[in-house]
């Protein structure tokens, strides 16, 4: 019935409305399978999309989307994220696809060496080592843990771990490693600041706005609301309505609720 229900709507939609429609007609491991496919197939890789997703998601979350994927796709997500990426970007995502996150909480003592293993930056360190040590502090840490990971960095640098990640990396991998580290300090302003950035300036990233909204609607959509209202001074309902148009905008203030 479902099938046959998306076909209907399928042909009744066009655009970003029928992506948000039949999107929301999905579980959210569904929804996420769907994306990280769409991101690795064909010519190209969409990096962002891999980020957005692999970096913020929990352990349930990893298990649900990759028993999803494997369900749609017939292989796996760790296998098509590995031929498709390389070095140490690939190491990220393919460490992350695991889902075997610790869960516990803080550890002092831990958190102090873990800082102290990202601070050290030795004059004869190869990049290659800074990053594998990024990686098996940022990866597999809990959130909590990390949290004072991070404030023990900041009290041995004096500056945080945000600023170490920017200086001392590029690319894809200093991305992934961004978006891990602002997941743990506040992910509903890591989500925030995606929408804002899909909406402000001339045009729209309608693709990043559809994704965003299905995905965190189920989830932490009202503390995005709150956290957008602080960082940027408007609600998240007045920029979707100043910046959409149409059945799309009207079902995206429908999913986003009331006006803050």
């Amino acid at each position: 019935f479902l099938q046959d229900l998306m076909a209907d709507l399928k042909s009744e939609l066009s655009g970003s409305l029928a992506k948000l429609v039949l999107g929301l007609m999905l579980t959210p491991a569904q929804y996420d399978a769907k994306q990280l496919r769409k991101a690795v197939e064909g010519a190209g890789t969409d990096e962002s999309v891999l980020i957005e997703i692999m970096a913020t998601r929990n352990n349930q979350e990893i298990a649900a989307i990759n028993k999803a994927y494997q369900e749609a796709y017939h292989k796996r997500l760790e296998d098509d994220l590995s031929s498709d990426t390389s070095g140490h970007f690939k190491r990220i995502l393919v460490s992350l696809a695991l889902g075997n996150r610790d869960e516990g909480p803080e550890n002092l003592s831990q958190a102090h060496e873990d800082a102290k293993k990202l601070a050290d930056v030795s004059s004869n360190d190869s990049s290659d080592s800074l990053e594998t040590r990024f990686l098996s502090v940022l990866c597999t840490r809990s959130y909590p843990h990390l949290r004072r990971v991070f404030q023990e960095f900041i009290k041995m640098t004096n500056h945080d771990v945000e600023h170490a990640i920017r200086k001392r990396m590029s690319g894809d991998v200093r991305d992934a490693f961004l978006a891990i580290v602002r997941s743990v300090k506040n992910k509903p302003a890591f989500f925030a600041d995606k929408l804002y950035k899909s909406m402000k300036g001339a045009g729209t990233d309608e693709r990043t706005l559809t994704r965003i909204m299905i995905s965190r609607s189920e989830i932490d959509l009202l503390n995005i609301r709150s956290e957008f209202i602080d960082l940027f001074d408007k609600s998240l309902h007045h920029m979707i309505e100043k910046d959409t148009s149409g059945d799309y905008r009207k079902a995206l203030l429908a999913l986003c609720g009331g006006e803050d």
